[in-house]
C-alpha cells in the first residue's frame, strides 16, 4: 500500500528550535587557528544565529512538496520516498540512494534534469523515472525499533519499493551508504537491477596488491585509507559502537546536531577551505533541519552499528553492469584497474576534475552529466 505524504512540520517545532538555539550553552573556542580540532566556534555560532533568525524552513517545505512523496510499509517499517516519474514514455526507472550525513535533500536539485532532460539541455533518451527514498531511521522514514536493519536488508527493501511503484527492472545510483547499498543490490538483487552507478567505490586493498606494484596514484589512494583512520573516522567509531549514547546530546541540542553534520560538509567536500564555497548555507541547513525536526540523530547513526564494519571489509564482487564516477576529493578513490577487482562488469569509469563526497550538492551539473554518461554506458 502506498500513501501520499506532505512535509509539514508544526509551527511549535520551529518555535522550539529557535528557542533552544537562543539558549545554547557554548564551549570555549578552539586553541588553533584552523579546523584541526573540529569546526570552529565562531562559524558554528554564526550559522546557528542565522538558523534561529533568518533561515526559512517553510521555503524548504515548498521545495520538497513540489514533488510527489509517499509512505509505504516494508518489512514492518514505514519508508518515505520522493517519486518523480518522467514525462518521457520510454524513461528508465532509477532509484537514487543517499547516505550519512545526507538525506533526500542531497538530490532534490538533480531530480528535474534527470526526469525531464529535454527541458534541461539533455536528450529524451536520458530520461529517468526517479525515486529517492529516505533510509530507515533517516528523515521521514520510520525508526527501526529492533536490530537488523542492515545494508543487506535495506537493499532488499529498496527492491520491494521499486516493485510497488511498478518498476520491475531498474538502475541504482548511490554514494556513501547509498554506494554500499547499490553494490549489495548489484550482487544480491540481480534479477531486478539492470545496473548501478556509484560515486564512491570500496574495493579490497589486498586485491589491488595482487595486480602488482601499485602506481603512484594508487599509493596516494591507499594513503587516503590511512588518513581516514587517523583523522576522519572518529564519528564512525562513535556511531558504529555507541550510537545511542551519541543520540542524547544531538537530539537535545540543535547546535550540537548542527556542528556534528556541518563539520562534514567542510571536511568531505572539494571546497577550497570553506563549505559555503560549494554548498549554500540554506541547503546545508535544510539537511541539518531535517535531522533535527525528525529527531533522527540516534536512529540514523545505528546504520553504522548495523553495517559499518562490513562496509569496509565485505568486498563481494558486483556482477551487474556498473559505472563509477571517481570524484577526486572523495573520502576514498580507486583507479579503474583497482575498481575492476570488485566491479566485474565495469563499463564506465570517469575522474571529474573537481568534486568531493557530496557531488550532487557541490557540482550538480557535473554530477548529472556523470549519471547520464554512466547509465548510458550500461545500456
Amino acid at each position: 500500500m502506498l500513501t501520499s505524504f506532505t512535509t509539514d512540520v508544526p509551527e511549535a517545532a520551529v518555535k522550539d528550535l529557535r528557542e533552544r538555539l537562543a539558549r545554547t550553552r557554548w564551549p570555549e573556542p578552539e586553541t588553533v587557528a584552523d579546523w584541526s580540532q573540529g569546526i570552529p566556534l565562531d562559524y558554528v555560532k554564526d550559522v546557528c544565529d542565522y538558523w534561529a533568525t533568518d533561515y526559512d524552513w517553510r521555503r524548504f517545505e515548498s521545495k520538497i512538496n513540489a514533488f510527489d512523496q509517499g509512505i509505504t510499509t516494508i518489512d514492518g517499517l514505514d519508508i518515505h520516498f520522493v517519486h518523480a516519474p518522467s514525462p518521457e514514455p520510454n524513461a528508465t526507472p532509477l532509484i537514487i540512494i543517499h547516505g550519512w550525513p545526507g538525506s533526500v535533500v542531497e538530490h532534490l536539485d538533480i531530480i528535474q534534469p534527470l526526469r525531464n532532460p529535454v527541458a534541461h539541455g539533455g536528450n529524451a533518451e536520458d530520461a529517468y523515472h526517479v525515486v529517492v527514498p529516505s533510509l530507515p531511521g533517516y528523515g521521514f522514514s520510520g525508526k527501526p525499533t529492533t536490530a537488523g536493519w542492515s545494508v543487506a536488508r535495506i537493499a532488499s527493501a529498496w527492491a520491494e519499493l521499486m516493485k510497488r511503484l511498478g518498476y520491475e527492472h531498474f538502475y541504482v545510483q548511490g554514494g556513501d551508504w547509498g554506494a554500499g547499498i547499490a553494490a549489495t543490490m548489484g550482487y544480491a538483487q540481480t534479477e531486478v537491477v539492470a545496473g548501478i552507478h556509484v560515486n564512491l567505490a570500496l574495493c579490497s586493498p589486498e586485491e589491488l596488491m595482487k595486480l602488482g606494484e601499485p602506481t603512484a596514484e594508487e599509493m596516494g589512494q591507499l594513503g587516503k585509507f590511512q588518513n581516514y583512520l587517523d583523522w576522519e573516522s572518529g564519528y564512525s567509531q562513535q556511531q558504529s559502537t555507541r550510537p545511542q549514547t551519541l543520540g542524547y546530546g544531538l537530539t537535545d541540542s540543535p547546535a550540537g546536531q548542527c556542528a556534528w553534520i556541518l563539520e562534514k560538509f567542510k571536511a568531505w567536500t572539494d571546497c577550497d577551505g570553506h563549505p559555503e564555497n560549494v554548498i549554500s548555507r540554506d541547503t546545508m541547513l535544510d539537511n541539518i533541519s531535517l535531522y533535527w525536526f525528525t529527531a533522527t540523530a540516534a536512529s540514523s547513526a545505528r546504520l553504522y552499528w548495523e553495517s559499518f564494519k562490513g562496509l569496509l571489509t565485505d568486498f563481494t564482487p558486483v556482477t551487474v553492469p556498473a559505472a563509477y564516477s571517481c570524484f577526486p576529493e572523495d573520502l576514498f578513490t580507486m583507479t579503474e584497474r583497482w575498481a575492476r577487482t570488485r566491479f566485474a562488469d565495469l563499463r564506465y569509469y570517469s575522474q571529474p576534475d573537481r568534486g568531493g563526497h557530496f557531488p550532487s550538492l557541490e557540482r550538480p551539473e557535473t554530477f548529472i552529466t556523470e549519471v547520464r554518461n554512466g547509465l548510458r554506458a550500461l545500456g
